[in-house]
């Protein structure tokens, strides 16, 4: 009976936790697109530079989507579905541009 009692407020805490984790992802995407509204507002470079796009580019045209997935990731600090929508819209562009 307490073993049952510890392991059902273990269940519930680790609940708690997971909650508090996806609430504070959310939390922080919001903040990322209000400082990147207030980036480009006020003319600042966005972390992606021209030389890590021709990167990405090149590894990209060597067949290496996942090296470049990672690589933004790196650089950007986004998420894996953030990155690979990027790299998908750069395919979607055409590496060539």
């Amino acid at each position: 009976m307490n073993e049952n009692i510890i392991w059902l407020i273990v269940g519930i805490l680790l609940a708690s936790k997971v909650i508090d984790s996806s609430l504070l992802r959310s939390e922080i995407s919001r903040l990322n697109l209000t400082l990147d509204k207030i980036a480009k507002h006020i003319g600042v470079f966005d972390a992606v530079t021209e030389e890590i796009n021709e990167e990405l580019k090149s590894l990209i045209l060597e067949g290496k989507r996942i090296k470049a997935i990672k690589k933004y990731r790196m650089v950007t600090g986004l998420g894996l579905k953030e990155s690979k929508e990027y790299i998908d819209s750069l395919i979607n562009n055409g590496t060539n541009k």
